[in-house]
């Protein structure tokens, strides 16, 4: 095998990663909410029904952002069932999922679970413009976020919450572009209905940080189009724009599934040439960021089955991947190509966090555990915080059905703000290892602190309750720091991180 190659040097940098970039998502779904992080009478849970055993992970994992209360779900949420005495709250149908929801978690749980996580974990509010609108956007504003003195600032405080919870970041709505949305518009419906809703929500609190919707994928055939209809008219009232994405290998090609992120990355520059397209024609200085709020590995196809079977349960088995080795190699390179494009993209939600499709799973009355899916994440977040420095690969290659010739390496570094630097290296070749040469330039670099990686022999290999820690990441021997030129080699199918001072 051919040796891959890049350079890194510190005067060539993308943008500083912002923390968010490390969100998820909790959505009523399935069990996310239910015997996930909340589990009333669980052995770990605490006084206020949340799961301790989970929120341990949590903050293992290194979420910040974490995006509320959908999804799909938010588009037939009415904001006031989720406050109040729990025991009073109604029991609702919830279309997006077949299912009954219950509202015994809410609002003030959402944010009493935020802070339990740790001051890291910021909300990220969703409002429900599918079967609502303005007014319904601004009741919930003044009622999080309003000191006192209202009728819904007073009634949080009634509620048990004197405090307010101090939203700041908001989406408008959800995948308003896909048509299995409740309330679905067009791009011109959708536009000028988010525009409304921010301008007013900034008429509460000027400083709110508001994200438009976006496509739903890059597939859809009004992609592009709608990100610019909707900017014509949201550009100088929000912040960002979203971006959905999320990946299986469909009909047994692999080649293209593990180039997964060749996808995601062509998907970022396309959303970011149409804003700037957009401020131009406007004529506008300022720049829309992008918030890639949804994005994961996901068996989909299976999914939509799962849901079409369900008769209103409440918290049914839903979309419970178990992420096998090769799904964790992907997840990573998705992670690379999100910090590839820290110059942009300045909120990112892994969606989600707790039993559907998500990096931890539990089971109810019993043990959580993590998923393989779970080490990237929480690898990236710890040593991804800094500057990412511009990685532009000299690699193999191998031919995909989907995206033509792929390279085999896939790779970014970040530089801390101490100088020490992390590599994130994916080998996407299923049966050879890797060789690597990074040239460090004027980087003052001189020890290898660290060369771990996610691989297996068996790329099927999947942690489950019965064997909760079957794949784990390990140390990787061999890479070394001579004369400015690191040195390693990348196994098969794997994630690597190599950290170096």
């Amino acid at each position: 095998m051919r040796t891959a190659r890049f350079t890194l040097d510190p005067a060539f940098t993308v943008g500083e990663v912002d923390p968010r970039l490390f969100g998820s998502f909790v959505e009523h779904l399935g069990r996310c909410v239910y015997t996930g992080i909340f589990e009333p009478g669980h052995p770990a849970a605490d006084a206020d029904g949340l799961r301790r055993d989970v929120l341990d992970l949590v903050r293992e994992l290194g979420v910040t952002a974490v995006r509320y209360p959908g999804g799909n779900f938010v588009s037939g949420y009415k904001w006031e069932d989720s406050v109040g005495p729990a025991e009073d709250r109604p029991r609702r149908l919830d279309l997006a999922w077949r299912s009954t929801e219950t509202n015994r978690f809410g609002l003030s749980e959402y944010i009493a679970f935020l802070r339990k996580v740790g001051p890291q974990a910021e909300p990220m509010m969703a409002v429900n413009l599918g079967t609502r609108g303005v007014a319904e956007a601004l009741e919930l504003q003044e009622y999080a976020n309003h000191p006192a003195g209202t009728t819904l600032s007073d009634l949080r405080a009634e509620h048990g919450d004197k405090d307010p919870f101090g939203i700041r970041l908001w989406c408008l709505g959800n995948e308003m572009d896909g048509p299995w949305q409740t309330g679905h518009k067009t791009a011109q419906e959708y536009g000028r209905l988010a525009a409304e809703t921010a301008r007013a929500m900034r008429q509460i609190d000027p400083d709110v940080e508001l994200v438009a919707c976006g496509s739903s994928g890059q597939s859809m055939e009004t992609f592009a189009a709608w990100e610019a209809t909707v900017l014509e008219e949201t550009y100088d009232l929000v912040d960002h724009i979203s971006l959905h994405a999320y990946y299986e290998p469909l009909d047994g090609d692999v080649d293209s599934f593990l180039a997964s992120a060749v996808d995601m990355e062509s998907f970022i520059e396309n959303v970011v040439a149409t804003c700037d397209h957009v401020g131009a024609r406007l004529k506008s200085k300022k720049r829309i960021n992008l918030s890639f709020d949804e994005w994961n590995v996901w068996y989909m196809s299976k999914s939509q089955a799962e849901v079409s079977a369900l008769d209103w349960p409440e918290a049914p088995r839903l979309l419970e991947d178990n992420y096998s080795v090769m799904d964790a190699v992907v997840f990573g390179s998705l992670l690379i190509a999100l910090l590839r494009h820290a110059d942009r993209v300045a909120v990112a939600c892994l969606a989600q966090l707790v039993n559907v499709i998500a990096p931890i799973m539990t089971e109810p009355g019993g043990p959580a555990w993590r998923q393989t899916t779970f080490f990237p994440f929480a690898q990236a977040s710890r040593y991804g915080r800094g500057e990412v420095l511009d990685v532009r690969v000299d690699s193999p290659t191998y031919k995909t059905a989907k995206y033509g010739e792929a390279d085999l390496l896939h790779a970014t570094a970040v530089r801390a703000e101490d100088g020490s630097v992390t590599v994130f290296a994916v080998n996407r070749s299923r049966t050879e290892p890797l060789p690597l040469d990074v040239a460090l330039g004027a980087l003052e670099l001189t020890d290898v602190v660290e060369h771990s990686a996610l691989a297996d022999a068996d790329p099927d290999a999947r942690n489950t309750l019965a064997e909760p820690e079957r794949v784990v990441p390990h140390p990787v021997d061999g890479t070394a720091l001579r004369d400015g030129t690191l040195t390693a080699v990348l196994e098969p199918l794997s994630w690597n991180v190599i950290r170096l001072r």
